[in-house]
């Protein structure tokens, strides 16, 4: 056989080769395109209009963006998201902490493993209603360990101050369940000869922790990183079922103000929710480049 013959009988076997991914990909990006893409830029021109959801919309510019600046209570939600985003991102060293726990060989390890998975497999309703009852100033479990021990009863999702904090803690629950599961799944991975041979070189604790166990659990650390900040950026679920924004909107977060701007009974001010939206959207935009950026050059550097 020639090597002409060789190289025609091999062409459409490369072909396929660079072809069938692709196929199997199709039906995910067309659904990816349909869904997710084209609805992002419809918000954006929706945003440049004065809309209720019928009739002929009414183009306006930058004015519902414009408006945002004096927006109360968009200033409210944009504050509320920044505390979402700085304290969610607590589960992270908590989910670790109880991971290095569950990675020991102790008596009743699958029981304990069991109770901190347990918050991870319910619905963020059930997080919801379950800490809706925990606070409750009458009956709540908060309040009656406060006054068995001589303290006044607080009414935490009824306190300004107090009830964003309260259900950051909500969120917090299942979200440290995730990161521990997260680095569960790493600690399997660590290499024992670089333990051992740590130890042997007399490094325990702190020390065999930040040196050896850390840099090796990098991979989870950063998918625990990416999922925990765009998930206290779309944080809605919580404050929906919670308070639905109360008291008085101090609640509220960009994503649940866009809701009422848009959906809700009081809304239907489609591009004024639109470029709420837009907003939110940027935000998540800043982090997502950054988290692929590291990622891409964590993939790059030579090994």
């Amino acid at each position: 056989m020639s090597v002409t013959s060789q190289h025609i009988r091999a062409k459409p076997l490369w072909n396929q080769k660079k072809l069938m991914p692709w196929l199997f990909l199709m039906p995910g990006i067309l659904f990816f395109g349909i869904y997710v893409v084209f609805p992002i830029f419809q918000s954006f021109n929706i945003s440049f209009y004065k809309w209720s959801g019928l009739g002929e919309p009414k183009y306006i510019g930058l004015k519902n963006y414009v408006k945002l600046f004096s927006d109360r209570a968009f200033e409210i939600s944009l504050w509320n998201n920044l505390k979402w985003l700085v304290l969610y991102l607590l589960a992270i060293p908590t989910g670790l902490a109880i991971a290095l726990f569950l990675n020991q060989t102790v008596t009743g390890i699958r029981l304990y493993k069991s109770l901190f998975f347990f918050p991870f497999v319910i619905s963020q309703v059930v997080v919801g209603l379950v800490f809706t009852w925990f606070y409750d100033p009458t009956f709540g479990l908060l309040n009656t360990i406060l006054t068995s021990l001589g303290f006044a009863p607080v009414n935490v999702l009824g306190d300004p101050t107090l009830v964003t904090y309260g259900i950051i803690l909500a969120g917090l629950w299942p979200q440290t369940a995730y990161c521990m599961i997260l680095y569960l799944t790493g600690l399997n991975t660590v290499d024992a000869d670089q333990v051992e041979a740590a130890r042997l070189d007399g490094a325990k604790g702190l020390r065999m922790l930040w040196y050896i166990i850390l840099p090796q659990l990098r991979p989870a650390t950063f998918i625990a990183f990416v999922v925990t900040v765009i998930g206290a950026l779309r944080s809605f679920d919580l404050v929906s079922i919670m308070t639905n924004g109360g008291p008085f909107g101090t609640s509220r977060v960009l994503s649940f103000y866009m809701f009422e701007k848009a959906l809700s009974e009081y809304g239907f001010r489609m591009g004024y929710g639109a470029a709420i939206a837009v907003v939110l959207f940027a935000i998540m935009m800043v982090f997502i480049v950054y988290f692929l950026r590291t990622m891409y050059k964590q993939e790059s550097e030579p090994r």
